[in-house]
């Protein structure tokens, strides 16, 4: 028998996380774009930044019929968040950039899956895309990355809204997402994820 599950967070009811979950405003809309492989996945940080943003939208899907009104909110300039040769480095605007504020494209998934959102849905690919600057190191100790600067979309999102809302800072969006890897390590035992997972 399935244990009951948190309609909200999709957590089990026993392991609810609607409690750190914070309300947050923010100048910027995010569009969250989810590969359908994602919403079952342990941590699906995508669903958390979504609810922790009053000013966030998760879309479930392959391909999105009305893309092209989401991706054009009145009073909003949008921005693809992903890599490539030609993102711009993300930065603090200053005061004599427009003031129209961003809507920022977050397409969740692998690396594989989020570039298969962008050709299914070519209007993504012809977004003016932006990207953190390297280095970045993830909060999450059970993975081990796949390069230097991958973070989880949650992640990726904070230290977006960090660098663009400054000083305003998105940091407790981050409380359910390190519960949940404390929740991981507790189950596995200490000494199985300093075998495992510990620096050597």
């Amino acid at each position: 028998m399935s244990r009951a599950q948190c309609p909200r967070c999709l957590r089990p009811q026993s392991h609810c996380l609607c409690e750190l979950i914070p309300q947050l405003d923010s100048r910027t809309r995010v569009l969250l774009l989810q590969h359908p492989s994602e919403v079952n996945h342990a941590l699906n940080t995508a669903r958390l930044a979504a609810l922790g943003l009053k000013n966030a939208e998760l879309r479930v899907g392959e391909t999105f019929d009305d893309l092209d009104v989401l991706l054009n909110p009145p009073g909003y300039q949008a921005r693809l968040l992903f890599p490539g040769d030609d993102a711009q480095l993300i930065e603090t605007p200053s005061s004599s950039e427009g003031s129209q504020p961003w809507l920022l494209v977050v397409p969740d998934g692998t690396w594989r899956k989020a570039r298969k959102l962008l050709h299914l849905n070519p209007l993504l690919a012809q977004l003016p895309r932006v990207t953190l600057a390297p280095g970045a190191v993830s909060r999450y100790r059970l993975r081990k990355a796949p390069g230097p600067g991958a973070l989880s979309t949650l992640e990726a999102i904070v230290q977006t809204l960090d660098i663009l809302e400054a000083p305003h800072s998105f940091t407790p969006l981050l409380r359910p997402f390190e519960a949940l890897i404390e929740g991981q390590i507790a189950a596995m035992g200490h000494d199985t994820f300093q075998r495992n997972h510990g620096q050597t």
